[in-house]
């Protein structure tokens, strides 16, 4: 949230050209960075206008939440109204969605969920919906709302629109928590004000809503049978929703004639790809319509086989690899959701392939030929191996070449690391993906950040963490020999650091000792105690994420030099250039480093980069408990 003033204070800060500066400034505040161009016009443009109804309506002293950040994730509603009921005297909130358009129209005649802008260059989600879905999530995750999900209602606010212009996209069926109005049904604004806010202060409405306790949020895996087999768990926001929708439409054109499209969903990490992917696939299947979901990750598919199959093998087989096509007939899925698409190789031959498939066929062709609508949702800094080509060029050139239409949906907001885009950027400039070089960590009040001394200082500060009720892990650099585990031997402590030894997460199928299969470490409680490499920590999240940054990646002065000597992956072979070597260490510590949905604890075992690391920190270091 940038500010929180009553209407009346916000009217008088923007009649006193004051208002824009004021947002402007708490905004680089909070981000870190300016804000666009067009955020600040529709700041001086949109805000008066709302604030000029809702003085007309009486409701001088209803609560602005401007920008108010929802729980859990970067994305922002451009005002939340805080008062009381008029009728039953109970706190009440209004989500307003302010857009400047003065003409949209649904992008299908019978379809309005999306919609067509002349500014965008691609359909977005029409503002009935986008509006509502930012209500039902705000119920679903601050506690203020959670016995009281009537208190809040939605409403889209085109105050540059005229009936003609936006009429259309009434037909996406309004309700409480989804409203239009334009600047043509004005007096019908100001009634559904005050309608749902009192003429009095709204000032302990917005403190009960601001103090709400944020309920945790749904992760994947554990509603992942829920999600395919029942019923939709998850809240799809904008670019989310025109994603899900996006293939839905592509399916219903596919059956309604010989109709073939591709569809490109890319973003960070936690921007929701495998959330969609999981939401379609649901859908597809409780529709009864032939779709199947595929990573190049044996860890994902293999959890995703225990948990949302569990004990029904019919879903099981839902779930497949890149490299499960080879042999399939041409168009016989509807749907073919290719989750961490980065991962897709050149081919999908190996060593056991028979020699009747060695066809030599680009992988990507593959998995397009195999369904009417395939989708690839993929994060190009997600690559960590050599061979690894999901890149969406990658992409739309081989749909270039079959003649298919090539539909791209980026996800700019996202939901892990606390909803934190400071943290994300801060890591990739850490990294120096991205940007002039690291910056000091300022903390957002979203993500939590700490440095460690030692190995033991990190393990012990996890422990706590875990004592708390939270899920915590440990993650390094592929810096350490991997010893396979024997069974009923102790696990193999490969990872040693100082008097301070670990066993990696296993290698196989089978528990040993206790310790989970690998494709199980992030996601069984048992897994705490072995330290997980990248191969299975990616595409997984967990509440708390330690991460041992190891001497393939230190700090010399003023520039990280990646060491190649000190990695022990077997897939960096001599031939392998130091370019892309170089790129991949630092891509596997951006993996590591955006699993956490709380918090990040980091060490590194060498004493220059820590000091780096404590100076970005501002100091912020848990002491060494042993000599390391």
């Amino acid at each position: 949230m940038l500010i929180r003033e009553s209407a009346a204070t916000v009217a008088a800060r923007s009649l006193e050209g004051m208002l824009a500066r004021l947002l402007t400034e708490q905004f680089v505040h909070n981000h870190g960075y300016q804000p666009g161009l067009s955020e600040v016009r529709s700041w001086e443009r949109s805000i008066p206008a709302l604030t000029g109804a809702l003085l007309d309506a009486g409701l001088d002293q209803v609560e602005m939440l401007i920008e108010y950040g929802l729980p859990l994730t970067s994305k922002r509603a451009d005002v939340v109204l805080a008062g009381v009921h008029p009728e039953t005297q109970e706190p009440s909130y209004v989500v307003v969605e302010l857009k400047q358009w003065s003409e949209a129209h649904p992008d299908e005649a019978d379809e309005p969920t999306l919609c067509r802008v002349d500014t965008y260059s691609r359909p977005v989600l029409n503002p009935i919906e986008q509006v509502r879905g930012y209500c039902d999530y705000i119920a679903s995750f601050n506690g203020a709302l959670a016995l009281h999900p009537e208190q809040i209602s939605g409403v889209a606010y085109l105050h540059n629109a005229t009936e003609f212009g936006v009429g259309g996209l009434y037909t996406a069926q309004p309700n409480e928590r989804g409203q239009m109005f334009t600047a043509e049904r004005r007096g019908d604004f100001l009634k559904f004000l005050q309608s749902k806010l009192a003429p009095m202060s709204g000032a302990q409405a917005a403190d009960a809503l601001l103090a709400g306790v944020t309920q945790p949020s749904k992760q994947l895996m554990s509603v992942a049978a829920q999600e395919v087999r029942e019923r939709e768990q998850f809240v799809l926001l904008d670019e989310q929703r025109v994603a899900y929708e996006m293939v839905l439409r592509a399916v219903q054109k596919a059956h309604e004639s010989d109709h073939k499209e591709v569809v490109v969903v890319t973003g960070g990490p936690g921007t929701g790809k495998s959330v969609i992917a999981l939401s379609l696939l649901g859908e597809l299947y409780r529709r009864g319509l032939p779709a199947l979901h595929a990573t190049g990750s044996q860890s994902f598919t293999k959890t995703m086989r225990k948990v949302a199959g569990s004990r029904k093998r019919e879903v099981q087989d839902l779930f497949k690899y890149f490299n499960s096509f080879m042999a399939a007939k041409r168009n016989s899925l509807d749907v073919l959701l290719c989750d961490e698409a980065h991962r897709i190789r050149e081919t999908s031959a190996n060593r056991y392939t028979r020699a009747e498939h060695r066809t030599g066929r680009p992988q990507i062709e593959e998995l397009i030929d195999v369904a009417r609508v395939p989708v690839f949702l993929l994060d190009q800094h997600q690559v960590v191996r050599p061979g690894e080509i999901g890149k969406v060029e990658e992409i739309q050139a081989a749909a270039n070449r079959k003649g298919l239409k090539c539909r791209k949906v980026s996800l700019d907001s996202q939901f892990r690391c606390g909803g934190s885009d400071a943290y994300l950027r801060w890591v990739v400039r850490l990294l120096e993906l991205e940007g002039d070089g690291p910056v000091a960590w300022e903390p957002d009040g979203r993500m939590e950040l700490e440095v460690a001394e030692s190995p033991e200082a990190m393990e012990a500060f996890l422990q706590s963490r875990r004592s708390q009720g939270y899920v915590a892990r440990v993650s390094a650099g592929y810096c350490w020999r991997w010893s396979d585990a024997k069974p009923g031997v102790p696990l193999p402590a490969d990872v040693v650091i100082g008097d301070w030894a670990r066993p990696w997460n296993l290698k196989g199928e089978r528990a040993v000792m206790g310790a989970p299969p690998s494709a199980l470490w992030a996601t069984d409680p048992a897994g705490f105690g072995q330290v997980g490499c990248v191969y299975t920590a990616q595409g997984f999240e967990y509440d708390w994420s330690g991460v041992i940054l190891g001497p393939d990646l230190v700090w010399r002065t003023d520039h990280w030099v990646v060491d190649r000597t000190a990695s022990k992956d077997p897939v960096f072979k001599r031939a392998t250039p130091d370019a892309e070597v170089d790129r991949l260490i630092r891509n596997t510590y951006k993996v590591l480093l955006t699993r956490g949905m709380v918090g990040t604890i980091v060490y590194s075992t060498d004493p220059e980069t820590r000091a780096k690391l404590r100076e970005l920190t501002v100091g912020r270091g848990f002491p060494a408990t042993a000599k390391t």
